[in-house]
């Protein structure tokens, strides 16, 4: 009996050390969040090339603090070489407590490529919990599906 409460005891501490610490509360930063407007598949072909599917990105950005307010100032979208494309928040968005603000990369834009991604800015009066920002890309012609998820990571940034 005492041998078997050792093994759940320890299956149970194991279960506990993988569990996600609470991140440390914050006045601001920078995110830096991958996206993949295309994802290549299957092998080299005839062409050199592999098959290529588009993929749309649905990114959102989540309030994770349920006592105060968050201001995303900037979303930033680079192409795979690092250019510069476009701002998605052109006038600081101002997220309520457990709020979402979403932003949307279209399927027939290639234009980020396999390596886009968003440099999203984000500042608080006062330490908050730090925001969960997250993209679900997706395609679902000719009857089948493809979806995945990457999430954002804070990076030093000017």
């Amino acid at each position: 009996m005492r041998k078997l409460f050792v093994i759940v005891a320890l299956c149970l501490g194991v279960g506990v050390a993988a569990a996600q610490e609470a991140r440390p509360l914050s006045r601001g930063q920078s995110l830096y969040l991958p996206i993949y407007s295309h994802m290549l598949y299957g092998n080299i072909g005839r062409s050199g090339a592999a098959s290529k599917v588009l993929l749309s990105a649905l990114v959102s950005i989540r309030n994770t603090d349920g006592k105060r307010p968050l201001r995303v100032t900037s979303a930033r979208y680079y192409e795979t070489q690092g250019r510069f494309l476009r701002e998605y928040v052109p006038t600081p968005v101002v997220l309520p407590p457990f709020g979402t603000h979403e932003l949307f990369v279209e399927l027939h834009d290639e234009s980020g490529g396999s390596g886009a991604n968003f440099l999203i800015k984000w500042e608080a009066e006062a330490a908050v919990n730090p925001p969960l920002v997250e993209a679900l890309h997706a395609n679902m012609d000719s009857g089948k599906a493809v979806i995945l998820t990457t999430q954002a990571v804070p990076v030093l940034a000017e």
